[in-house]
């Protein structure tokens, strides 16, 4: 394993409220979508969000600590994957939904709100 790889806890122990916390999140929710509806993995630049790098980062931490991204290095871009099995066991149609409303929701919607 490359040093550089973070911890990822097993989806099974990771409470509900935890998951849902995550999922509560427009930027969260694009980042889910986008990597279900991706062929491959995506590295983390190359995501279609609209927030620095920094917050980026905070977003993919909060995922990846809720079990439902993977990051591995390729070379020197991390690389996310969504656990899709893994999470469709541990919480049974629960990312069809989130994408399905994602998909569906108007963009006014999906965009965290201004201050």
């Amino acid at each position: 394993m490359d040093d550089r790889t973070p911890h990822h806890p097993d989806v099974r122990t990771i409470p509900l409220q935890q998951v849902l916390e995550a999922l509560v999140d427009p930027v969260r929710r694009s980042i889910v979508r986008q990597l279900r509806e991706a062929d491959a993995d995506i590295a983390c630049g190359s995501f279609d969000i609209a927030v620095s790098k920094s917050t980026a980062t905070h977003h993919f931490r909060i995922l990846r600590e809720a079990g439902l991204i993977r990051q591995h290095y390729v070379g020197t871009s991390r690389m996310n994957t969504l656990r899709d099995a893994e999470f469709a066991e541990a919480f049974p149609g629960l990312l069809d939904a989130v994408v399905d409303a994602e998909r569906n929701a108007p963009a006014s919607a999906r965009r965290p709100a201004r201050a």
